[in-house]
């Protein structure tokens, strides 16, 4: 599974693969919930489930109780490409628990912890900046 923690003050996005035994931890939240960053790394930080996706890339919506995978009919929001005013269509969607079919979770920092995210990952520090020279 892998964990995606943006930085609302800088507008950086890290991506963390989450150890298999640290799983376990994150399995069974749901949206909105906040994590310990010291499961997954991040020692002193807080961080928020935002959404996610799973492993066929279905994305995860708040207003879909339960772990299931579901079709809706959706007229906006994660999941639906609105192109014209009052479609609305079937999507299949996740629902808003985190379970082991999840392959993404997002999440935005709560609160900080003492260390910046760039000193603690990195390797996802690195990443980005790479992407940014071949721009």
């Amino acid at each position: 599974m892998k964990i995606v923690i943006s930085d609302p003050k800088t507008g950086k996005s890290f991506g963390i693969e989450v150890p298999k035994d640290r799983e376990s931890q994150i399995i069974g939240k749901k949206i909105g919930d906040k994590l310990e960053g010291g499961s997954f790394g991040a020692e002193g930080y807080t961080v928020e489930i935002t959404g996610g996706s799973d492993l066929a890339g279905f994305p995860i919506r708040r207003d879909v109780s339960g772990p299931r995978r579901v079709g809706v009919i959706l007229s906006s929001g994660a999941g639906f490409s609105k192109h014209k005013k009052g479609v609305r269509a079937k999507r299949n969607v996740r629902g808003n628990i985190i379970s082991d079919q999840i392959m993404q979770v997002n999440a935005k920092v709560a609160s900080y912890g003492s260390k910046g995210l760039e000193e603690l990952f990195p390797k996802a520090a690195a990443g980005e900046k790479k992407e940014e020279k071949k721009k």
